[in-house]
């Protein structure tokens, strides 16, 4: 048997370098070179919390013992990204309008633009880039990560399954995730910091009780995680906690409904019965902390702000009113402090612009935020997420 003994491997400066026996330390001045490869030349048989640099994505990832992931930089205050845009200044968690129809013509035309508001301070959205093009501008659902954006489903006329991504300190256009095992659309989208959930929807004209997932970390295509057990629906809202998504509302395709579900993110299976709003509607705009989720506007043309405790079962509560009647998929997303709702429809002035904010611990009406800016402005049906919500 062969043994090789060394006392010590110094740096060029003879300063530091790595011990070889015991635990093993990197003290380089500069850097040092992982292992590299492309995606499909992941290894399948390494040990867990193995290191290696994809060259297809350009990131670190890391084997958790059953899948590659990617290495995920935690940052909340990311604030503004271009110096000319001061209504938005400031730190803090940012959040992301996509896709939606503006008012012309009559039946609306779909964008596939993405903006961007710092959701602790007030003013206009600012652009962030496009969706993908040719997919998911009408009804695009968000979920999130603290590092990456999910854009899902919607249709142009045609119903999606695709699925983007955005990377939230950046600016820029969507890049492809991968597919959801259905296409369609007006489906409601939550998340945990490591798993996105799709429940329901339209693949049109019929409605569906399919419930996905995605691990967000990674790319790739959604899987089976059951099925909505209530019924079939489309238009749903929910929210999240860390561990428990809620979802409530819609329509089974011929009537709205009021019952609320959840489920628990990180195992599979299939939706358990919460409580109920207080109508019959869908088409809200929702979103949460970790503790209270918030519903709000929907299909029977109101400004009613709902909440539930997300680990405790029951019906929703009132909170408060909109600054203004409102239905048709209001974009929505959060803080831990606050709640943010863009757009819509009012049958008076049709598509609106708006942009309202609440502060979700405590209860009443919603204030101004600022307005929507891009492509016209004013607009419906669109998606929202953000690296703050209830599921981080």
């Amino acid at each position: 048997m062969s043994e090789a003994r060394i006392n010590r491997i110094s740096n060029e400066l003879g300063t530091g370098g790595p011990i070889v026996s015991g635990i093993t330390t990197f003290s380089g001045l500069n850097y040092f070179v992982p292992p590299k490869g492309t995606t499909a030349e992941r290894p399948s048989n390494c040990p867990s919390g193995s290191i290696r640099f994809n060259t297809d994505s350009a990131h670190l990832e890391y084997f958790d013992g059953l899948q590659w992931l990617e290495m995920e930089a935690f940052n909340v205050e990311i604030g503004i990204s271009t110096a000319a845009a001061p209504a938005s200044a400031g730190t803090g968690h940012r959040g992301l309008f996509a896709g939606g129809q503006g008012n012309t013509p009559a039946l609306g035309t779909v964008v596939n633009i993405i903006e961007y508001v710092t959701i602790s301070s007030l003013g206009n959205s600012i652009d962030f880039g496009d969706l993908q093009s040719g997919h998911n501008e009408f009804t695009p659902m968000g979920c999130s990560s603290s590092t990456r954006g999910i854009f899902s489903g919607g249709g142009n006329p045609v119903r999606s399954n695709v699925i983007d991504f955005v990377t939230f300190s950046s600016t820029g256009d969507a890049q492809d995730f991968g597919d959801l095992t259905v296409a369609r659309s007006e489906f409601v989208a939550f998340s945990s910091a490591t798993r996105g959930i799709a429940a329901g929807g339209s693949p049109g004209p019929s409605v569906t009780n399919v419930i996905d997932y995605i691990t967000i970390a990674s790319t790739g295509n959604a899987q089976d995680f059951g099925d909505v057990t209530s019924t079939a629906k489309e238009q749903l809202s929910g929210s999240c906690s860390s561990t428990r998504g809620v979802f409530g509302g819609g329509s089974n395709g011929v009537s709205a409904v009021n019952v609320i579900e959840y489920i628990t993110i990180s195992t599979q299976g299939n939706s358990v019965n919460f409580g109920t709003l207080s109508t019959q509607k869908g088409q809200m705009g929702s979103c949460s902390n970790s503790t209270r989720a918030i519903f709000a506007g929907g299909s029977s043309l109101t400004n009613v702000i709902e909440f539930l405790t997300i680990a405790t079962t029951g019906n929703t509560q009132d909170f408060g009113d909109l600054t203004l009647d409102r239905t048709n998929a209001t974009g929505a997303f959060s803080s831990p402090t606050r709640g943010v709702f863009g757009g819509g429809v009012n049958p008076g002035p049709g598509r609106i612009n708006i942009i309202d904010y609440i502060t979700i611990a405590s209860t009443g009406n919603a204030q101004d935020f600022g307005d929507l800016t891009g492509a016209g402005g004013v607009r419906a049906y669109m998606g929202g997420t953000s690296n703050g919500h209830g599921g981080l």
